[in-house]
């Protein structure tokens, strides 16, 4: 017996074989059991996710000689018929190749036939998007008004370019893309049937290979069998996808990290060697800074990528969230360069070297290696306390009048006059002053805030203030748990709150609310007074 491809061999045949799409599945099963079934059906989403096999299934169970049911016995003649390819009352159309009117309107003179065999005569249209605008004219009123027997099952990749009018008469599902864990899942579940010795760490590779499409992600295994002799290793997978492993990908991370070219090119030339898919190598780079930025913003959005977290950490307080939009614009872009150039091995070494000559320098000092150190960097001098609670980071110091002490005892105002925005303003406005003589501002920050600060954030503060105050300065910042009293931005919600609370006793001395107290009953909603800014005044309302 001739070999069968693993995406024939393992297609799902009912619906509780399908690997995601539930919500699709929920629905036609509901439809099915209700017998709520409609006349038209349109399934959309990306290649390989399964839209023709949720049509054929959903045609056995209209048609399984056991009657309409979610759970199509699959071994009767007409269920055996549809699985085979051969039913004579499921019509399969490709669009892409039956584009003309003429097609349509052969296909259609036959709708007034009742089916041959079955309960319901169907018709399958794949690529349904590629019909021409006369075929879709042909097409509209028969799929409005179509005879009881007559069932129209389509299948798209791209819904926009359908009619309207065509739309507007189908039931639409859109099928998901897999997820990796979907699809990594899958192939652990077939290669154990098939007695297959695969390493999960290659099988991960394929899946993410795969993007969210299984019809690939079993070709690209049928294709690591083969390239393998029947093993699926991470090594050879790599080399079949032109893939890099995890280290090579950190260690392009890492250099450009350390702001050494030397060592960012080394770590490309080191990727050269490979001869690798240098897109897919600026994809697995740009998911690694879609993954640290989502890390910045809440560690728990960035379990998704299956990524290391501690690795995740780690470069997400070397680099500011500004940096890494930065350098995923760089990628974006160069992985366009990267068509034009006159070799791609020479592209990708300037793509690198780009990002590094585009990266914000701070005093020509190098950020630190995110791999071997977890502290913040970088700095000039770090101090640390003997008993590890207290770490100091100081920053560059230049000769300048000594600082008044008059010009910062208003801490709590001076903050929100600085010419700061984003994670800097929020740092400055949770810190306190913890000491000030001559040059020397030492600032004190919450643990969980000092291991946000970085070398830029720490550099825009101290500018701004020095320019704020119109003098230079040293600024020291300590982390400190034990640290108490009120922060500007505490303060800042406590006047806010004194005011609200001031402002709502207002409100209900005037004579207005008494009026409506007395006439309809009313009470003062006490949440709803909130606080509204504009240019011109605050107001509370």
């Amino acid at each position: 017996m001739s070999y069968q491809v693993l995406a024939r061999k393992w297609r799902p045949v009912n619906f509780a074989q399908m690997v995601g799409q539930e919500h699709v599945v929920q629905a036609l099963s509901n439809a099915l059991t209700g017998d709520r079934l409609h006349h038209a059906y349109l399934f959309s989403g990306t290649r390989g996710v399964g839209k023709t096999t949720v049509a054929r299934i959903f045609s056995k169970s209209l048609n399984c000689e056991t009657g309409i049911r979610a759970s199509p016995c699959g071994e009767c003649t007409l269920c055996a018929e549809i699985d085979e390819g051969r039913s004579v009352d499921l019509i399969e159309i490709d669009a892409a190749s039956r584009t003309g009117v003429d097609d349509m309107r052969e296909l259609l003179d036959n709708v007034q036939y009742a089916p041959t065999r079955s309960r319901f005569k169907i018709y399958l249209i794949d690529e349904v998007h590629m019909l021409s605008r006369h075929s879709f004219n042909a097409l509209l009123k028969t799929l409005e008004e179509p005879p009881s027997h007559i069932k129209f099952l389509l299948a798209t990749t791209d819904p926009q370019k359908i009619p309207v009018t065509v739309l507007s008469r189908c039931l639409q599902f859109n099928l998901k893309r897999m997820s990796r864990a979907q699809i990594l899942e899958h192939l652990q579940f077939l290669t154990r049937q098939e007695e297959i010795d695969a390493e999960s760490s290659a099988l991960a590779l394929l899946a993410a290979a795969a993007d969210g499409s299984m019809r690939d992600a079993l070709s690209l295994l049928d294709q690591a069998i083969g390239y393998g002799a029947g093993e699926v290793s991470s090594n050879t997978v790599e080399s079949m996808l032109g893939s890099l492993s995890h280290d090579s990908i950190v260690r392009l991370l890492t250099g450009l990290g350390q702001q050494d070219p030397a060592e960012l090119l080394a770590a490309a030339r080191s990727v050269i060697e490979h001869n690798p898919d240098y897109q897919r190598i600026c994809a697995d780079m740009i998911e690694w800074l879609q993954a640290i930025a989502f890390y910045q913003v809440d560690p728990t959005l960035a379990e998704a990528a299956e990524l290391d977290m501690e690795l995740l950490k780690r470069f997400s307080l070397v680099w500011s969230a500004d940096e890494i939009q930065l350098y995923y614009q760089i990628l974006l872009q160069g992985r366009q360069d990267l068509l034009i150039a006159p070799d791609a091995a020479s592209g990708f070494e300037m793509l690198m070297l780009r990002l590094y000559a585009f990266a914000p320098h701070v005093d020509g000092v190098p950020a630190a290696d995110p791999v071997s150190s977890s502290s913040v960097a970088p700095s000039n001098d770090i101090k640390k306390k003997s008993d590890e609670s207290v770490v100091t980071v100081t920053s560059v110091a230049t000769d300048s009048p000594s600082l008044e002490k008059s010009s910062i005892e208003n801490w709590n105002q001076l903050v929100y006059e600085l010419d700061l925005d984003g994670l800097a303003q929020q740092i400055v406005v949770n810190s306190m002053v913890a000491s000030y003589l001559d040059q020397c501002l030492q600032l004190t920050l919450p643990s969980e805030l000092y291991e946000l600060l970085n070398s830029d954030n720490r550099e825009d503060i101290r500018k701004a203030l020095a320019h704020k105050l119109g003098t230079s300065l040293r600024l020291e910042w300590a982390a400190d748990q034990t640290t108490t009293g009120v922060t500007p931005a505490q303060a800042k919600l406590d006047q806010e709150e004194q005011d609200r609370k001031l402002a709502i006793d207002q409100i209900k001395k005037s004579e207005v609310a008494s009026k409506l107290k007395r006439t309809l009953a009313a009470e003062l909603d006490e949440a709803s007074v909130v606080r509204v800014e504009n240019n011109m005044k605050n107001e509370v309302v």
